[in-house]
């Protein structure tokens, strides 16, 4: 099983035509994202390759949402400062893809976002930094976003853990918890602490779909 996940960087579109045509980072490298992780230079030179032998690019999606395309990349690069892309928006033949382009020229959807799975091993923890780098990445897809944020990905991550008989890290539901709601702060007292390491009141709605985590994680470790 695949597991794909996205890199939560706050990245900016940077030109929009009238026809549709923009350009921008789908990437940077060195930049830690909002979950901490950090993609390395060279961590797209093999996919990217792999992508072209197929003579093919990666999907545009519409917010990392796979039934809907809104759109085809013309061009798709590493530089020093990440991954450059340019790409066309099909306006004169999509509805959303139009509705896209209006929100790009407004401003209101500026962010963009990489959909990717790890390779086996391309990847290691840095204690210094306290994250994970990423070496080596599997790129499928890069999304016009108005906040390059996760919802799921982490989620996905654990459950599948569990799914094949491993338990997941701290660092992983501390992720997890911050999906769902949780602050970063209330996530770390909340593994440390349980639920009374944070104020219920403060916790709002995160706390019922925390629970629902915890219940998985601790269904899964008893016999």
């Amino acid at each position: 099983m695949t597991i794909r996940q996205r890199f939560d960087a706050p990245l900016q579109i940077k030109s929009v035509s009238e026809t549709g045509e923009f350009s921008g980072y789908g990437s940077v490298f060195g930049v830690t994202d909002s979950y901490g992780d950090i993609i390395v230079s060279g961590a797209f030179a093999d996919s990217l390759a792999d992508w072209k032998g197929k003579g093919r690019m990666p999907a545009m999606l519409w917010q990392h949402n796979m039934s809907e395309p809104i759109g085809v990349w013309t061009k798709m690069e590493e530089d020093e400062k990440g991954l450059y892309v340019e790409g066309r928006l099909l306006i004169d033949g999509d509805p959303l893809s139009k509705r896209a382009h209006a929100h790009m020229k407004a401003g209101s959807l500026s962010g963009l976002s990489i959909g990717y799975s790890l390779v086996q091993g391309a990847y290691r923890y840095d204690s210094d930094k306290d994250a994970l780098l990423l070496e080596k990445i599997n790129l499928w897809e890069v999304s016009p976003v108005t906040f390059p944020a996760n919802d799921e990905a982490r989620i996905e991550q654990v459950k599948h853990a569990l799914a094949v008989g491993k338990l997941p890290s701290v660092r992983e539901v501390e992720r997890c918890l911050r999906d769902v709601g949780f602050s970063a702060q209330q996530a770390k007292a909340v593994m440390a602490e349980g639920y009374k390491g944070i104020s219920m009141r403060d916790a709002g709605d995160a706390l019922e779909q925390a629970n629902e985590l915890l219940k998985t994680i601790i269904g899964a470790t008893t016999p």
